[in-house]
């Protein structure tokens, strides 16, 4: 059967079950148990105090359920008495202390690799209740699972009640099932390097853990962001060996008590930081991951939902959640759009769990639903995360040949989609291969976006912001000059100091968007980002070349050799995992290891203006007051990435202060005397870019910012940030073109 028709045939499968599915068992979360209660500060309204609770959720799922069916190996699992598949998740709750000043909304935070998430002031201010727990069953690293977590009271010695610092789900096992993987170590050097991905163990031991037969250890001396690879020599079996500790050696490799599994190498070798070494070898006991998405989903569902569990415990939210909305950010953001591809917004109950989503910097979905899945994995080379539709309507995927469809279709035919914000920048889309659900893998058209979704790119921006404004370091015409950390698999150092651009403001306004919606049907600003084919002055998603972008030469630091196809934008791979994985929904088991990459996707960029800055998106203070050219990329500076892009991190380029030092570079964009003159010109046009930003609804500018003039003033919610002054007041108090002696001048040794 050909690659098109298989996966059509088991797309017909799944939306068959989706619309067919059998009565509600009593498959859901069936115990909670709440740990330990504190008094928590309300930071907005001191009158008005919280609590911390934390917690475990004990729940079944029902492998038969249509609801479940989509879950990679639920069938081969382990079952109760029930017949159900058991997980035990982790929860936090911050809720007013009087659950009678509760707004009735409900975050339901994503933890991002088991991680807490901080409750912004206006939803403390607001009387907003916030939950996270755990859906990361690999339980490496930051989700490594606790002592005792299945402990029940009453706590008999040696059970004692699981203290947590980070969130887990514990889902089933299949022990004794076996399969291949692969683990790379990259700008190493030494004897002894463990098999990391993102900082955190690959969380899967080799199925013998004192034999390598059969595994095989790669050299790599170069790979292109296209998948290009350059490989050296095999590293014979006998030279190496797996081996378990910081402080084991290829003569004492220990034993495995834990993760990391780390590579020994022996007889003379060492690892060069120059080479890339992969290992493809075979590893035992996969976890049932997709599990986690399902205890997620449910644990949702009970404090939005339920009065008690069926031990009779009282649900401490009973009956004053009107709506939740689930947010996540970056890897907790590919997991939220995960979460509603999958069809898990909606209950074992049919009932819909979340109102509102909110995926920040989330270029893609998790890879949590495959045999061997790596939920912590980047979009590295031979990395799961853009396998099917990543574009919410139904839409071809022609390039690589797989039938229509989109992230809504499943919650499209029961109900149950959310309303939905997006928030994202330039990093998303040089990186985290964000364009394709823009315009999907063949790019001709935009896709246009269903009435529940607004978009909005913050141009030329980091990942996540700057979050810089914590100080004036944004508005500072002497930021530090080192260069920004790449983010990944120990990537590197980028040449470019670090993008200050931050995100504060749009993700201030946006908080408050999304709850307006989702309470009171208050309709979101208008969606923007680049497109392809928009109005003539929004025509602004073109090609990644130079040419194309209008990216101006001569910008100091940026050689023309970073816009070669191979450096540049990390494309969408069309990787064939094997005939036991379903591309379209990214479930099964990838058997073909490492996988054979079709082709690369052709990805498009937005264009920039004549400073190299980004065109298109939410006006941006510092984008449209600038002092520099602010970038979605570095330049990686040395290292096995040396001079491609700095995976996902972004940079800057500072202008000249003065026309002659601009002249003396050979630096083709004007200077701060040229643009500004004065710090108060300088303080005039972050004034304006402020009042335009506001003026449009994609900044608050409050009561303070009436005092200073703003022209577009709005009510200002408890609790949040009047972002038009404090931007500013910011920028009055930089330093730019206001440092002693400069009297106030770009150049002080001007007329």
């Amino acid at each position: 059967m050909n690659r098109l028709l298989r996966r059509s045939a088991l797309f017909s499968i799944a939306a068959a079950v989706s619309l067919d599915w059998a009565p509600p068992s009593d498959a859901r979360v069936t115990r909670i148990i709440i740990d330990t209660t504190a008094v928590l500060a309300n930071p907005a309204v001191p009158s008005n105090p919280y609590q911390l609770l934390t917690g475990r959720a004990f729940g079944e799922l029902d492998p038969n359920d249509a609801h479940n069916a989509l879950i990679t190996d639920i069938q081969l699992a382990t079952r109760n008495a029930n017949g159900n598949v058991e997980y035990i998740a982790s929860f936090r709750i911050r809720k007013p202390t009087d659950m009678s000043s509760a707004s009735g909304v409900m975050w339901h935070d994503v933890p991002n690799r088991g991680g807490d998430v901080a409750l912004p002031n206006d939803s403390f201010a607001g009387g907003d209740v916030q939950l996270l727990s755990g859906w990361q069953g690999d339980n490496a690293g930051g989700t490594a699972l606790p002592a005792n977590v299945s402990c029940l009271p009453p706590y008999v010695a040696p059970c004692a009640v699981p203290a947590f610092a980070n969130h887990y789900v514990k889902v089933p096992v299949l022990v004794g099932v076996t399969g291949q993987i692969l683990g790379r170590i990259i700008n190493r050097s030494g004897t002894n390097q463990p098999l990391n991905v993102m900082g955190n163990p690959i969380p899967y031991f080799p199925a013998n853990s004192a034999d390598n037969t059969g595994a095989t250890l790669k050299e790599h001396l170069s790979e292109t962001l296209t998948g290009v690879v350059t490989e050296g020599q095999t590293i014979p079996n006998s030279d190496w060996k797996f081996c378990y500790g910081a402080g084991a050696t290829f003569a004492v490799p220990g034993s495995p008590t834990a993760l990391p599994v780390r590579v020994c190498l022996g007889n003379g070798r060492t690892f060069d930081p120059a080479k890339l070494y992969q290992l493809t070898y075979t590893v035992k006991d996969p976890y049932v991951l997709g599990a986690g998405t399902a205890a997620f989903r449910d644990v949702a569902s009970f404090f939005r939902r339920e009065a008690q569990d069926n031990f009779g415990t009282p649900n401490p939210l009973a009956g004053k959640i009107n709506a939740a909305i689930i947010r996540g950010s970056s890897q907790s953001g590919n997991f939220t759009r995960h979460l509603i591809f999958l069809g898990m917004n909606e209950d074992e109950a049919g009932r819909i769990v979340h109102e509102g989503a909110w995926p920040l910097i989330a270029g893609r979905r998790v890879s949590n639903n495959s045999r061997w899945g790596q939920p912590d994995g980047v979009l590295e080379l031979y990395q799961m995360g853009s396998e099917g539709p990543q574009w919410w309507h139904s839409f071809p995927d022609r390039a690589r040949n797989l039938h229509p469809g989109g992230i809504l279709d499943r919650c499209s035919r029961t109900d149950t989609c959310p309303k939905i914000i997006e928030t994202f920048g330039g990093a998303e889309v040089f990186a985290l291969k964000m364009t394709t659900s823009w315009v999907g893998t063949d790019p001709k058209n935009d896709i246009p976006l269903p009435d529940n979704v607004r978009r909005y790119y913050l141009p030329s921006s980091t990942h996540g912001g700057g979050n810089r404004d914590a100080t004036d370091s944004g508005f500072n015409e002497a930021l530090p000059a080192t260069g920004a950390s790449c983010p990944g698999n120990n990537w590197g150092t980028g040449t470019l100091r670090a993008n200050p651009v931050p995100a504060n403001s749009l993700v201030n306004r946006m908080r408050v968007a999304l709850r307006e919606w989702v309470m009171n049907d208050t309709p979101p600003p208008a969606s923007r980002w680049p497109l392809m084919h928009g109005a003539k002055n929004e025509r602004n998603l073109v090609e990644p070349t130079k040419s194309a972008m209008g990216f101006p030469s001569g910008v100091p630091g940026i050689p023309d050799s970073i816009f070669l196809p191979d450096n540049f934008v990390n494309p969408v791979l069309d990787y064939d995992w094997g005939p036991d994985f379903d591309e379209f929904n990214a479930i099964g088991d990838p058997t073909k290891v490492p996988p054979p990459i079709r082709s690369a996707i052709k990805m498009l960029v937005p264009k920039v203006d004549a400073d190299g800055n980004e065109l298109g998106g939410v006006p941006t203070v510092l984008r449209d007051a600038p002092l520099g050219t602010y970038l979605g990329w570095n330049i990686t500076a040395s290292g096995f990435h040396a001079a491609q892009t700095c995976n996902y991190v972004g940079g800057m380029v500072p202008f000249a202060k003065t026309k002659a030092q601009r002249l003396a570079n050979g630096d083709p964009r004007l200077s701060l005397e040229e643009r500004y003159g004065t710090h108060a010109g300088y303080v005039a046009a972050v004034t304006a870019a402020a009042d335009n930003a506001a003026c449009q609804g994609y900044m608050f500018a409050g009561p303070a910012a009436a005092l200073m003039g703003s022209k577009c003033t709005t009510a200002l919610p408890a609790g949040v940030r009047d972002d038009w002054a404090y931007l500013v007041n910011q920028a009055t108090a930089s330093n730019v073109c206001n440092q002693p002696g400069d009297g106030g001048k770009c150049n002080p040794a001007a007329p």
